[in-house]
């Protein structure tokens, strides 16, 4: 299906199974020397995105991850271990390795440490970007376990008062399961918007939103190309009247937990993504920084209590009086599951420039994709 209006998509898309596409990234993966078990595992972190309308985070990334493979930025296969840890807590060594792998097999140890002391807490240095952050929430809701995601990231974000870039967009994510009602499902970044929602306006030609970025006079600007080109992103909030010293101040523990406490690299000198950035000059600690925790429910409440109270709070989320021109509120995570719902039997809709960059890989990698 191409040229029309599908699943919310604007013309110029085609639509393809989700099995296609992680079929691709599995393939594209092992041609760049990752072993075939931790190319399905990164190849879920992006189906996770793409099924669930994270499209700056699923195959729109993938270009991005051979081009940093094919510079040897990234250690297809890495010597993932456990430098220091207790009973409830790790630091993890990613030995650089591609983050869709690091990250998953970092959150699993702080599930399975959750699971027998009641929390656990993994901290990671020397790993790459991670993908999505709700895919790391999301695996705890099975196992009866609250998790909490966060990772620094290559700096994009200018400081409260600042002009240039500093930190990271140092997203954080955490789920809650409900028992009848959905899970509430909430990933968001510290900054006033993300990049790579940036760098999918500047792939559509369209503007972002007000109050989002500077350019690279220090001036407000709509132009994506103005952010991307020299300018810088604003925390979350814009200015300080809009609260603007509360984003930084999110953005700026993110960066401490995700960094400095697991000796990765931390605000301007965390390694940047995509690859065509240049490396700081001045490096302070071993790559990019994740945070994993979990809690066993059970060792603070029945869960099923829990899961009906969550329904709870969900329903009465739901029944809050209307805001005039609207439809009530969202719970967190609604958009993504609806999108989820309807893109496993639709299938995923992908623009051109991004199926354009599956052919470049195709090409480079020798994995057909037409």
């Amino acid at each position: 299906m191409t040229d029309q209006l599908v699943n919310g998509a604007p013309a110029g898309t085609e639509i393809f199974p989700i099995e296609r596409l992680r079929e691709f990234s599995v393939r594209a993966f092992v041609a760049c020397g990752v072993p075939e078990e931790d190319a399905g595992l990164a190849a879920d972190v992006l189906a996770s995105a793409d099924l669930r309308g994270i499209d700056t985070h699923g195959v729109a990334r993938l270009a991005q991850y051979v081009e940093m493979f094919k510079q040897g930025r990234i250690n297809p296969r890495p010597d993932i271990r456990v430098v220091r840890e207790s009973p409830s807590t790790a630091t993890v060594d990613g030995d650089n390795g591609l983050g869709l792998v690091v990250g998953p097999r970092a959150n699993l140890m702080a599930m399975d440490k959750a699971e027998t002391v009641g929390s656990g807490w993994v901290a990671v240095r020397n790993s790459n970007h991670f993908g999505a952050g709700e895919y790391y929430p999301l695996q705890g809701l099975p196992r009866e376990l609250i998790v909490w995601a966060m990772t620094n990231s290559p700096p994009q974000v200018a400081p409260l008062w600042g002009a240039e870039k500093m930190l990271g967009t140092n997203p954080m994510a955490i789920a809650f399961p409900a028992l009848e009602e959905p899970a509430v499902v909430i990933d968001l970044t510290t900054s006033a918007y993300a990049f790579g929602k940036v760098e999918d306006a500047a792939r559509r030609g369209v503007p972002i939103p007000e109050g989002c970025a500077i350019d690279r006079d220090g001036r407000m600007t709509t132009d994506p190309n103005d952010m991307l080109n020299g300018g810088a992103l604003l925390p979350l909030g814009s200015d300080r009247e809009r609260g603007a010293h509360k984003g930084y101040c999110m953005a700026a523990m993110v960066d401490l937990l995700s960094g400095a406490l697991s000796g990765a690299s931390w605000g301007p000198f965390a390694p940047p993504f995509p690859a065509h950035l240049a490396p700081p000059a001045r490096t302070v600690g071993l790559g990019v920084g994740h945070l994993f925790g979990a809690w066993q429910i059970s060792a603070f409440i029945d869960p099923t209590e829990f899961r009906r109270q969550v329904d709870d709070w969900v329903r009465t989320m739901r029944g809050t009086r209307p805001a005039a021109g609207t439809t009530g509120p969202l719970i967190p995570g609604d958009p993504n599951r609806r999108s989820e719902e309807t893109r496993r039997v639709h299938g995923v809709p992908v623009i051109r420039p991004v199926i354009e960059a599956m052919r470049r890989v195709a090409a480079e990698t020798g994995v057909p994709f037409d």
